[in-house]
C-alpha cells in the first residue's frame, strides 16, 4: 500500500511539472518581447529538470512513466494567450503559481532538491510578469512622469476611510436610538459608547492585521536568507529573471544581479525587495502606530454625529447631528477624490446621499422598534 502511494505521488508530481512545461512553452511561443519569451525559455530548463526527478523516481522502483497530454486548463491557458497575448492570463497564471509554490511542502524528497524554493521564485517571477507582460504599465509610467499622487495613496485611502467608517457607523447608531425615543442623554451616551467600542475595535484589528503582516515577512526574509546562503547561485539566477521580467537587457540583468549576490547583506536587502516586495527596514510599518492611527481616525469620524447632543436635545438634536455629519460626509467624500482624481463636489454629495440613505433606514427602523416595544 505504501508503494502504491508513492506511485501515485511520483506520478501526481511528473504530471504537474509537464502541464506546467508546456504551459511555459504556450508562453514563450505567444510572447513578442524576446527578452521576455527568454524568461519562460529559463523557466522550462527548471521544470525540466524536476520532471526529470520524477521520472526517475518512477523508473528506479520500475513504475511507468505516464505519458502527459495538457489539460484543457494548460490549453485554454495557451489558446488565450496566442489569440490574446501573454498578458491576458498572466494574473490567472501568477495566481496558479502562487499556489502551485505549496504542493511540494512536506514531500522531503523534493524539499532536498529544493523543488519548494523554486517554485517560489517562479511564483514570485510571474507577479512580476504580471506587470512587464505588456512593457511598463499606465501606472509605471504615472510614476515616472509625475502626473499621478501615488506616493502616500494607500495612507491616504485608509485615512479617509477610518474617519468614514467612524463617521457613518455611530451616526446611524444615533440615528436609530433617537427614532426609537430614547432621551438625549442616553442617545449621547450610547453614541459615545459607539465612539469607544468601534474604535477600539478598529484599533485592535488593524495591530493584529499589521503585526500578523510583519511576522510573515519576516518568515519570507528568514526562508530568503536561508536559501541565499545555500544556493546562491540559484538566488543569482532568479535575480537575473526578475530583471530580465523588468525590460533590462539579458546580459545587463545577469551582470547586476552578479554585483549585488556578491555582497551578502545588499543581497538580502535587494531579494526582499525585488523578489517578496518588502522593505526589511520597515517590515510593513509599526502595529502600535496602525492601532493607534486607527483608533484616532475613527474616534474622529464617530465624534462628528455625537458632539452636537452635548449642545442639543429632542428634535433639535437630531437635525444638528444630521447637519455634521452630512458635513462630515460631504467633506470625506471630497477627500476621496484626491486619489480617485474625481469631481470634489459630485462625490462629496454622492457620500452624503448614501451616508443619510443608511441614516434614514436605521432611524426607521428604530422608530418601529421603538412603537412596538411601548405600544
Amino acid at each position: 500500500m505504501g508503494l502504491s502511494k508513492e506511485i501515485k505521488r511520483y506520478q501526481r508530481n511528473f504530471k504537474a511539472e509537464q502541464q506546467a512545461i508546456r504551459l511555459y512553452q504556450y508562453l514563450a511561443a505567444a510572447e513578442p518581447h524576446p527578452d521576455l519569451a527568454a524568461v519562460y525559455q529559463k523557466l522550462i530548463v527548471t521544470e525540466e529538470k524536476h520532471a526529470g526527478f520524477w521520472a526517475n523516481k518512477l523508473r528506479e522502483i520500475g513504475a511507468r512513466v505516464p505519458a502527459v497530454k495538457p489539460d484543457w486548463r494548460t490549453r485554454s491557458y495557451g489558446w488565450l494567450a496566442a489569440k490574446m497575448g501573454p498578458a491576458f492570463v498572466m494574473p490567472s497564471i501568477a495566481s496558479l503559481e502562487k499556489n502551485a509554490a505549496s504542493e511540494y511542502r512536506g514531500q522531503t524528497d523534493a524539499e532536498s532538491a529544493n523543488m519548494p524554493a523554486d517554485e517560489r521564485s517562479h511564483a514570485r517571477i510571474f507577479q512580476m510578469l504580471t506587470k512587464t507582460s505588456q512593457g511598463l504599465s499606465g501606472s509605471d509610467l504615472a510614476h515616472f512622469e509625475g502626473r499621478h499622487p501615488a506616493t502616500g495613496g494607500n495612507e491616504l485611502r485608509a485615512a479617509v476611510l477610518g474617519a468614514n467608517d467612524g463617521l457613518v457607523s455611530v451616526f446611524s447608531l444615533v440615528m436609530g436610538v433617537a427614532g426609537a425615543g430614547v432621551n438625549s442623554r442616553n442617545i449621547l451616551i450610547t453614541g459615545l459608547s459607539g465612539l469607544l467600542a468601534g474604535a477600539l475595535s478598529m484599533a485592535l484589528g488593524e495591530w493584529l492585521s499589521v503585526q500578523s503582516s510583519r511576522e510573515l515577512y519576516q518568515h519570507q526574509l528568514e526562508i530568503e536568507e536561508q536559501e541565499l546562503r545555500e544556493t546562491p547561485q540559484e538566488e543569482q539566477e532568479e535575480l537575473t529573471l526578475i530583471y530580465q521580467a523588468k525590460g533590462i537587457d539579458p546580459l545587463a540583468a545577469r551582470n547586476l544581479a552578479e554585483r549585488l549576490i556578491s555582497d551578502r547583506a545588499t543581497a538580502l536587502n535587494t531579494l526582499a525587495r525585488e523578489e517578496l516586495g518588502i522593505d526589511p527596514d520597515q517590515l510593513g510599518g509599526s502595529p502600535w502606530v496602525a492601532a493607534v492611527t486607527s483608533f484616532l481616525l475613527f474616534a474622529v469620524g464617530a465624534f462628528i454625529p455625537v458632539f452636537p447632543y452635548l449642545f442639543f436635545t429632542g428634535v433639535s438634536g437630531i437635525i444638528a447631528s444630521s447637519i455634521c455629519s452630512g458635513i462630515g460626509l460631504f467633506i470625506i467624500g471630497a477627500v476621496i477624490t484626491l486619489i480617485t482624481g474625481k469631481n470634489p463636489i459630485v462625490s462629496g454629495l454622492r457620500q452624503v446621499l448614501f451616508g443619510l440613505a443608511t441614516a434614514v433606514v436605521t432611524f426607521g427602523i428604530g422608530r418601529l422598534v421603538g412603537v412596538n416595544l411601548g405600544g
